[in-house]
């Protein structure tokens, strides 16, 4: 398992004034997030609303599968105000690290923020590269086990519960499940029923 590497010095920020844009970063949106390497290692810095702009910067991102011990899947549903699919079924939690955090304790807050999950212990499955046509993220996807009752924050989060592994077979490829939840879960199906 690897992590983030944070540069000894604040790295720049991004993007740098130009004649065209000479409030640069600041005329952007959202955390100030890290620009990473495929290897974790810190390169810059950018605002969250950049990062998924044209620019499409590598950027770190945690997941966490939450699996009780029936073996069902606890999925959350996005809330209507998302940018990217709105009302679609996706991983119980995920999102962004924030310049200055490891992995963990993104992995931590967001479960905490969009869940109301605190305790549990994270399991570590893998880290990959996910790219689509608003994405370029480097995924540290985890898995959890136990007969958790999350609490949806009914903001970023519509709505949650647990799923057969046969009801998410079920909804591949018909516009119910996120495409990176549909290949995250293809990768990590077998490491999620060792857990059991």
């Amino acid at each position: 398992m690897t992590g983030l590497v944070y540069p000894p010095e604040l790295p720049e920020i991004l993007p740098l004034p130009t004649y065209d844009n000479p409030q640069g970063a600041a005329s952007f949106g959202g955390a100030i997030v890290p620009v990473v390497n495929e290897n974790g290692i810190v390169t810059a810095r950018a605002p969250r609303d950049y990062v998924h702009g044209e620019a499409k910067l590598l950027h770190p991102v945690v997941h966490l599968h939450v699996v009780n011990t029936k073996g069902e899947i606890y999925l959350q549903k996005r809330s209507a105000i998302k940018k990217l699919y709105p009302l679609y079924w996706d991983t119980a939690v995920g999102g962004h690290i924030e310049y200055g955090e490891s992995v963990l304790e993104a992995l931590y807050r967001e479960a905490r923020e969009e869940i109301g999950l605190k305790d549990f212990n994270p399991v570590f499955l893998r880290e990959y590269v996910f790219q689509s046509q608003t994405d370029n993220e480097l995924v540290f996807a985890y898995a959890c086990v136990g007969d958790f009752r999350p609490e949806p924050d009914q903001i970023e989060v519509a709505e949650g519960r647990y799923w057969t592994e046969r009801e998410i077979d079920d909804s591949f490829e018909k516009s119910i499940l996120t495409p990176n939840f549909e290949k995250e879960f293809t990768m990590i199906r077998e490491s999620l029923q060792t857990l059991l």
